[in-house]
């Protein structure tokens, strides 16, 4: 497809694997030129290979204090400006009801501080241009259970609106996108075989779970380049 947003910068976090690797092919292949931030910079330098064109390969752990500072640094030094975000980056965090404090800040900072700090690095410049793309990966409202990520990505939801409504007027829309089941690294790690099989035939209506590759998240999320609608440039559920 063309979006027409050929020749536009944007920054992907969390590109190493997963979502995050399929959103970067996909702005690539739009012509989009790229930064990408993960930990492992040796995936990040695949990542160049597969996509055949030169990136800013950011390598940093994103709980890192500094963190924001350094990608939003790196990303507009390689590439002049950005005028899309993707926030991508993050992790499940299954808890218990004796989960301590420390336990609880990591995964609001992994799975939300970070995020709006890295968004409010790179808002001024979208600002100068009136026109920005955010786009936050996030997750379910109605967990099964526990987890910190869930209570994170609901921070984000409500942060997200609420910005929205500040940058509207300046051509910036702000927007997240809940995936669903992606077959990724995290998954992998995170649930048995027995459990992905069951929970394809008992909880998801096409009865499998999508990959980075075959998920219309790729594309759906990507920008458009029109600008910024009144009154809802902001939405928990839709891409633009």
């Amino acid at each position: 497809m063309d979006l027409g947003i050929a020749g536009k910068t944007a920054l992907v976090t969390g590109a190493s694997a997963g979502i995050g690797r399929g959103i970067a092919k996909a702005l690539a292949a739009e012509g989009v030129k790229l930064a990408v931030a993960a930990r492992r910079k040796n995936l990040l330098e695949e990542l160049q290979k597969e996509i055949g064109a030169s990136l800013v390969v950011i390598a940093c752990d994103f709980m890192s204090e500094g963190a924001p500072d350094q990608i939003a640094a790196e990303a507009l030094k390689g590439l002049g400006s950005v005028d899309i975000l993707v926030n991508n980056a993050g992790g499940s965090r299954a808890f218990k009801l004796d989960t301590t404090d420390a336990q609880w800040d990591e995964a609001m900072t992994l799975n939300f501080t970070r995020q709006r700090q890295l968004a409010h690095k790179l808002l001024e410049q979208m600002m100068a241009r009136k026109w920005g793309r955010i786009i936050n990966l996030t997750g379910k409202s109605e967990p099964e259970g526990i987890n910190g990520a869930f209570s994170a990505k609901a921070a984000m939801h409500a942060w997200a609106k609420g910005l929205s409504r500040e940058v509207g007027k300046h051509g910036i829309t702000v927007n997240c996108i809940p995936p669903g089941r992606i077959l990724s690294e995290q998954i992998l790690r995170n649930y048995t075989p027995e459990y992905r099989k069951w929970q394809s035939e008992h909880e998801i209506p096409v009865g499998e779970t999508a990959s980075p590759r075959t998920s219309p998240i790729s594309s759906a999320s990507l920008p458009r380049p029109g600008r910024a609608t009144s009154p809802a440039p902001s939405s928990p559920w839709t891409a633009d």
